[in-house]
């Protein structure tokens, strides 16, 4: 591989968009080509399906086999669904193509306890095919996972660990919206919660890979979901909410082990939040603390932990990896 990474982005929605569009204009990397199976996209210029966008003379493909063999790639942004067992399929198909991939699937970032046997398969597929495989996103892959356990490195010992993330969620995109049910009543909420089509994926994983990368062997990871309910009509450019309605989701991650709590990962995302933030607090020999006033926004911190990531992925021995394995990822200058 030469010092330029070539890319293909795989899945053009809104997170994926972004990604490629970051990718295009990264000076160590060129966007060779998009993938996506939406008949009103392909055949298009990547560029054009950004706001305001320039076309970039990437045109967006349905034949992954064919774009693989015509690009040859040195990595692959997969950016298509949440759940790893519906992409699986699709990251088979590109282990087989020999690319390496770094994919936003939520439960991706650490499925050891969920999905053992598939996760084993993924890495047996992905050393045979002598390519890496990730799962990141700026939540799971970084602010309530690998930021807590960056933290405890100048800790003597650790009691338990704590994430916090407040965020508005009104400049987010109106799938985000609608995932966490903003404008729900609260009966149509918790049917939502019910047929498991209303929460924000990914922290029982983060609560796993804090435990593994700890050294924690937890009993229990318990999930609770609730509405945040507005007061009061609030609205984002895309969506209003009235009083009575759920502006959004709390939900609560709990690490247990011998009854006592040893992690807890709380997210509200809410349309109208008067201060989001994001927070980490250990607890231990000494105790830290730490605040991002302002939180970190959603879809800008995916795209760039993703892109980031690609080339530690790249450069990593074969197999499937999560944020905890790599060196750290960090953002390129230059």
């Amino acid at each position: 591989m030469s010092d330029i990474i070539r890319a293909v982005q795989f899945g053009c929605g809104p997170i994926g968009v972004a990604v490629g569009s970051l990718a295009a204009r990264r000076s160590d990397m060129e966007l060779v080509g998009a993938l996506d199976v939406d008949p009103e996209k392909i055949g298009k210029d990547f560029g054009s399906l950004r706001e305001g966008g320039e076309e970039l003379g990437v045109v967006v493909s349905d034949d992954a086999k064919a774009l693989f063999a015509e690009t040859s790639p040195d990595v692959v942004f997969h950016t298509t669904g949440s759940s790893f067992p519906g992409i699986f399929g699709q990251l088979e198909n590109i282990i087989g193509a020999g690319v390496n991939i770094v994919s936003t699937c939520e439960e991706l970032s650490f499925p050891y306890r969920t999905e053992p046997e598939l996760a084993g398969k993924l890495d047996k597929l992905a050393k045979e095919g002598g390519v890496t495989v990730l799962g990141t996103g700026i939540n799971p892959g970084f602010l309530m996972d690998l930021w807590p356990l960056a933290m405890t490195a100048p800790c003597q010992d650790i009691q338990h660990v704590r994430s916090v993330r407040i965020q508005d969620a009104s400049p987010r995109r109106l799938p985000f919206q609608k995932k966490i049910g903003a404008a729900r009543t609260p009966e149509e909420f918790q049917q939502l919660v019910d047929e498991g089509t209303l929460r924000h994926v990914g922290l029982p994983e983060s609560v796993a890979m804090i435990a593994a990368g700890l050294g924690w062997e937890l009993d229990e990871i318990q999930e609770s979901i609730e509405p945040v309910m507005a007061e009061e009509e609030v609205s984002s450019p895309l969506l209003k909410v009235a009083a009575g309605q759920a502006a959004g989701v709390k939900q609560i991650g709990r690490g247990l082990k011998d009854g006592r709590e040893l992690i807890n990962l709380e997210f509200q995302a809410y349309i109208g939040a008067p201060d989001p933030y994001d927070a980490v607090y250990v607890t231990g020999t000494p105790n830290m603390e730490v605040v991002l006033k302002g939180g970190m926004h959603g879809d800008i911190g995916t795209a760039a932990v993703t892109v980031n990531a690609a080339r530690r992925v790249v450069e990593a021995p074969p197999g499937f990896v999560t944020m905890k394995d790599l060196p750290p990822v960090v953002c390129p200058t230059g």
